[in-house]
């Protein structure tokens, strides 16, 4: 991963109130293999490239842990309870997933079965583009990042689809909600 991009993507993350009052209070959190992923970290980067407020447009924070100890709904849920009372003060949704079940549930919701996650960071190469492909985490004052296809479409606000597991049909319809609220996005076709 290039140094410059990462160093560029933090400087945005830590000017954001939302995320960066998220990752201050890292530790609130206290799940395995836990990341903050996808929408806000793109979302946040996007605002800075268009020069939106770094909360435009961002309707949840997605926080991603791996546990396969514990694949209870209930366990999921009561960690989700419990991170969104720390975090009250947030003006967004936080959701919460253990990426060690999505496979129980994945196939009723989508339609076709997968293979179970080994990680929450294997999890993240298989969000829908490579742009949303990311996560962080703070670990002992230090800021992490998970970027499996790296940084260069995220900072070039170009939507790319990352076919690993997501449908033609998937990627419309997060394309469709996002060029409404980001209109200068590239958005690279599911056949290009």
């Amino acid at each position: 991963m290039n140094s410059q991009q990462f160093r560029k993507v933090q400087s945005i993350i830590l000017e954001s109130p939302l995320i960066s009052a998220l990752l201050r209070n890292w530790d609130k959190i206290a799940l395995p293999d836990c990341w903050l992923a996808a929408g806000a970290v793109t979302q946040t980067v996007w605002n800075h490239a268009f020069g939106s407020p770094p909360v435009y447009g961002i309707n949840d924070i997605d926080i991603v842990y791996f546990d396969a100890s514990d694949l209870s709904e209930q366990s999921e849920a009561d960690h989700a309870a419990r991170i969104r009372r720390a975090f009250a003060d947030l003006s967004v949704w936080i959701d919460v997933k253990n990426e060690a079940r999505v496979h129980l549930w994945y196939e009723a919701k989508f339609g076709y079965p997968i293979d179970p996650y080994i990680s929450a960071s294997h999890a993240i190469t298989t969000f829908p583009t490579t742009a949303t492909a990311v996560g962080l985490q703070s670990r002992d004052g230090n800021l992490e990042l998970c970027a499996p296809y790296g940084l260069s479409d995220l900072l070039s606000g170009i939507v790319r689809p990352n076919k690993k597991q997501i449908t033609r049909e998937i990627y419309a319809q997060k394309v469709n909600r996002w060029i409404t609220v980001w209109p200068k996005l590239t958005v690279i076709g599911w056949d290009d």
